[in-house]
């Protein structure tokens, strides 16, 4: 009634992961865990430096683009002015003409 078979593959399950964790608490797999860390903590400040960069030349580009948005509006700016007082001078002509054909025809 009793299988001697689940009973050796449960026994051989306890062996090995009894031996398993005494290979992962070695003090040769403690190293490797520690220069892997540092591996990966080396890994994190390049990346750290990596982004601080992008950072700052995103700053760089970002208030250059600012300048350049600032001078085109004030280039339209002084466009628009321009345009007024175009259109003003030449309003100022046609009233001027006016009032010279209505004083020539009395």
């Amino acid at each position: 009634m009793f299988d001697f078979k689940i009973a050796r593959w449960v026994a051989c399950g306890v062996v090995l992961g009894t031996a398993g964790v005494k290979v992962l608490a070695s003090k040769d797999a403690k190293k490797v865990y520690t220069h892997l860390t540092a591996a990966a903590f080396r890994g994190k400040d390049c990346v750290m430096e990596t982004v601080t960069n992008i950072k700052e030349n995103w700053e760089d580009i970002s208030y250059d683009a600012k300048e350049i948005n600032e001078e085109r509006y004030e280039k339209e700016a002084e466009a628009e002015i321009e345009d007024a007082k175009r259109i003003l001078e030449e309003a100022d002509m046609i009233e001027k003409e006016k009032e010279e054909s209505a004083s020539a025809e009395v």
